[in-house]
């Protein structure tokens, strides 16, 4: 049977790309089908290589953000490096780019520098804070960007902030990167012309934070730091039960609270006690509650308090870890999980959520640096000799 063809099959995307923002974008295009063809510093590589060995010998960052990618080696300063860049650029359909703030622009892969030459070339540049502005050269990593957004002052405890436990800065950019790059790519569908994307962590980031902007408009005061709990709405957070574990449950409405002391805690005269009657009175009162709560929980283990919520219909989850995840019975039952070769041997990756059911995504494996250099310059005319000149002058 033919294989479908995949919507971004036929693009080519040149990206040069480190940490997290850039790679998870160009990832995502590789999952559709694109050809992405990974810049990487000669014997260094992505620095993201580097950052730890816990996924068998790699780096969980580079895993996960990194397959179905080809790694070309080029010191891009070098000054062999202009006619290989223009030569790959002369095949592309997209230019990705997170290096330094100006980097891109001094080493002429600006928009304003290519468009020119690439009119049909679509240019992504992600940064911290975008290309103009004050801080438009500041240097800008995840948990900085979480701070300046001021998602540290609304995430932790009463008493101490507290950042998310994954890259949210890098994933938002990233993901703004990955949507606008294919809503440009139709476009260009359209009018047969590339364009520029900027895209800002800082900007990705603040329309995230939008709830809690609204929430402390006109200086009104901002979420309270709340732990795992909500900060707004109550009960809707994690509660301790008997056999020592924890459970997450959320209410989000009256009806839901009734039914919530009725069949889970068994003390309907709750619900209409005016300390709980509405949501904001059981957020005022919210430590009174819980109290009240953990007690009707004590007696119970996880199980059996899941099971009444159910019952129910009120919305909870347990509280897994990361050996959880990696066996949760609903993955495997929808069957998320392939194998994908890397240079250790495979490893498990998680299909890409929502794709269609007319393609399959595509599951390359993770590259070894420089795993596809040769064959790259070789498409661009690069000969045996050349390449082993370039090679001894350092370029790749």
């Amino acid at each position: 049977m033919q294989a479908l063809m995949r919507p971004l099959d036929g693009i080519t995307v040149i990206t040069l790309e480190h940490a997290i923002a850039a790679p998870f974008c160009t990832r995502q295009l590789a999952d559709l089908g694109a050809r992405v063809i990974k810049v990487e510093r000669p014997g260094v590589g992505d620095f993201a290589r580097a950052y730890d060995e816990r996924a068998r010998g790699m780096a969980s960052h580079f895993v996960w953000t990194n397959r179905s990618k080809e790694s070309l080696t080029l010191d891009v300063k070098h000054g062999e490096a202009g006619p290989i860049l223009e030569g790959l650029l002369g095949g592309a359909d997209v230019l990705v780019q997170n290096l330094a703030p100006g980097a891109a622009a001094r080493l002429g892969l600006s928009y304003e520098a290519l468009k020119e030459r690439f009119p049909r070339l679509v240019v992504c540049d992600i940064s911290g804070y975008g290309a103009d502005g004050p801080y438009r050269d500041k240097k800008a990593y995840d948990l900085l960007i979480q701070s300046e957004s001021g998602f540290l002052s609304i995430t932790g405890t009463p008493d101490e902030p507290a950042k998310a436990g994954c890259s949210i800065a890098d994933i938002a950019a990233g993901m703004y990167a990955y949507t606008n790059i294919l809503a440009a790519l139709i476009q260009r569908g359209r009018t047969g012309e590339g364009c520029h994307i900027d895209v800002s962590m800082l900007e990705s980031m603040a329309e995230w934070m939008s709830y809690p902007l609204y929430y402390a408009i006109d200086g009104a005061a901002p979420p309270p730091r709340a732990g795992a709990a909500h900060a707004t709405i109550y009960p809707y957070g994690p509660f301790p039960v008997g056999d020592g574990k924890t459970v997450m449950l959320g209410l989000q409405n009256e009806r839901e609270w009734e039914q919530f002391c009725a069949r889970v805690l068994e003390q309907p005269q709750l619900a209409k006690d005016p300390r709980f009657a509405t949501n904001s009175a059981r957020t005022a009162a919210r430590e009174e509650l819980r109290g009240i709560i953990v007690e009707a929980f004590s007696q119970q283990t996880a199980e059996q308090v899941i099971e009444r919520l159910d019952a129910a219909q009120i919305a909870n989850a347990h509280m897994n870890d990361m050996h959880d995840l990696w066996q949760h019975p609903q993955l495997k039952a929808r069957g998320r999980w392939l194998e994908v070769d890397t240079p250790t041997g495979k490893i498990p990756a998680l299909l890409p959520p929502g794709v269609p059911n007319t393609y399959a995504a595509r599951m390359d494996g993770v590259p070894a640096l420089g795993q596809h250099t040769d064959a790259i310059l070789g498409q661009l005319g690069y000969d045996r000799t050349r390449l082993d000149a370039l090679r001894a002058a350092g370029a790749i």
